[in-house]
């Protein structure tokens, strides 16, 4: 019995000393030698505590699939020329191509359908004497598939946007068909965060018109151009100014080959920001071939559909560097090379729902948890102590303990600290009191029954032991159940009463236990104060 006691006090006490480490850093910044040994990690407190952003983002994929089209339109229509298909119409709808030939083509355009654009498949078929109307469409599995891995590509590069922005601790997860959940605690600038996380970043390189914008004069553009808006930045006043320029519609070269982007200052900008970009290996060779082509012409480095800058190639370029101008403030650069590096969004994204929590907020919030949990502690621990007298001190223990496991864990693990989290530890240490009146009242029918005090207080703990078990598990359960169907603060609220109804299980009977048996070993009481 005695080396049984024992081995329990050695992790009551291990347990203990642990989470006082890992509580520590939460009460006392560790300095000089400390600070080696010591944890530094402090219990992140959420959205709802600390204030911050919370965003609800749906992605358009409507606009996608239509850029997803367009590609394929483009795609298609080189491919025939390449093939030498003669068509005589193309034409493009929806999620569908309509494409016009004479009734002799129709095998080699199957065949090229088939080999090169096998993710789409024959619609109907009009006859118009000998030309054909033939329609191809996207697949609905394909579409599916689009729109899923769309999804998954806009959470991945908007959580490395977000790394690379420098906010801890943000919740970014998927909520419904289409939709993303941001959270960003302790953000200090929402505009500039929305501005980062929204843009879509599609980089493109195009080439100027410049013989047909001596001639046009706006309105419709001519075959094959576009016009644009371009931005530009009076290096005196500071005032920005845009203009329309005239484009090839092609795309000469797209960021998809971009391999790094860094914010420089100097060069031949003078002294100011601009973004030094690098291409991988295809992206270099592609770029080499575009400037040794175009040399003397001007070429515009297009992001998200605005001309950042036009300038002259002067040279051919080769080694794959270029650099992106447009008088931007070193913040602007920043986010401009963030978005960059972490890659293009696949959809515009549209601002569903777009609250800021003010840290005042937060600050309130913390201030009515703490005195509501001081409020409920005192008086829990006094009704134990009325209620059961000494051995309600023994519940106190327990709970004490319970409480400070839980914390040590909270920061050891790294999690996130939310008002529904407070919720949770709130209703453990319900569980935890509850569980000591049940062995009390127990103990209390087994004195009542005349038995000794050892006696009572096992069979108590034995009787108990299987209400409280049954209890903790059903309680696991539904936890595990909020945790794989729930989101944002019901998985914290999940997590959090998980923990503490493990951390529970452990004071509530093995902890108050080893009290008693230590008690009754060495004391050996002929009545028990309950």
């Amino acid at each position: 019995m005695l080396k049984s006691i024992k081995l329990r006090a050695f992790f009551i006490v291990l347990f203990l000393v642990i989470s006082v480490i890992y509580c520590l850093p939460n009460i006392i910044e560790p300095t000089g030698a400390w600070k080696k040994y010591l944890p530094s990690d402090k219990i992140h407190l959420g959205l709802d505590l600390k204030g911050g952003m919370h965003l609800l983002l749906e992605l358009d994929t409507t606009k996608m699939l239509e850029n997803m089209v367009n590609r394929k339109f483009d795609a298609l229509k080189d491919s025939m020329i390449r093939d030498g298909i003669r068509f005589l119409g193309l034409d493009k709808k929806e999620n569908s191509l309509f494409i016009i030939i004479r009734a002799e083509q129709k095998d080699k355009l199957y065949n090229l359908i088939g080999k090169e654009f096998s993710d789409m498949k024959a619609g109907t078929t009009k006859v118009d004497g000998e030309n054909l109307t033939i329609e191809f469409l996207l697949s609905e599995k394909e579409l599916s598939n689009i729109k899923e891995n769309a999804v998954h590509q806009a959470l991945e590069t908007i959580r490395n946007r977000i790394d690379q922005f420098g906010v801890s601790e943000p919740v970014i997860v998927r909520q419904g068909e289409n939709q993303i959940l941001v959270q960003l605690p302790g953000i200090k600038d929402p505009q500039r965060a929305l501005e980062l996380i929204g843009r879509t970043a599609q980089l493109e390189f195009k080439l100027v018109d410049e013989e047909n914008a001596v001639r046009y004069t706006g309105g419709i553009p001519p075959e094959g151009d576009e016009v644009l808006t371009m931005k530009t930045k009076n290096k005196e006043t500071g005032i920005s100014t845009t203009t329309q320029i005239l484009l090839k519609k092609q795309s000469l070269l797209t960021g998809e080959l971009l391999t790094d982007a860094r914010v420089k200052i100097g060069g031949e900008f003078g002294g100011e920001s601009y973004v030094a970009i690098e291409f991988n290996s295809e992206g270099a060779r592609l770029f080499d071939k575009v400037t040794a082509e175009n040399v003397g012409k001007r070429i515009a480095i297009i992001l998200d559909n605005t001309v950042y800058s036009a300038p002259v190639v002067k040279e051919r370029i080769s080694g794959g560097k270029a650099s992106i101008s447009g008088s931007f403030t070193m913040d602007e650069a920043k986010d401009l090379a963030i978005v960059l590096r972490a890659g293009a969004l696949p959809a515009p994204v549209k601002v569903v729902q777009n609250i800021t929590i003010g840290p005042s907020l937060g600050q309130d919030s913390i201030r009515k948890g703490v005195q509501a949990a001081i409020l409920g502690a005192i008086l829990v621990v006094a009704f134990m102590f009325f209620y059961y007298r000494y051995s309600g001190i023994v519940a106190n223990i327990a709970l004490f303990l319970n409480l400070l496991y839980l914390l040590g864990a909270f920061t050891a693990l790294k999690a996130t600290m939310t008002l529904p989290g407070i919720a949770g530890i709130i209703l453990t240490m319900g569980m935890g009191v509850d569980s000591n009146v049940l062995i009390f009242e127990r103990i209390r029918e087994e004195l009542r029954l005349g038995k000794t005090v050892r006696a009572a207080v096992e069979g108590g703990y034995e009787k108990a032991w299987v209400t409280i078990f049954d209890s903790h598990i059903t309680t696991l359960i539904t936890t595990f159940i909020l945790f794989i169907f729930g989101t944002g603060p019901i998985k914290g609220f999940a997590v959090t009463l998980s923990i503490g109804v493990i951390v529970n299980l452990f004071t509530a009977v093995l902890g108050s236990k080893t009290i008693f048996d230590w008690i009754l070993g060495k004391y050996k009481p002929r009545s028990l104060s309950i």
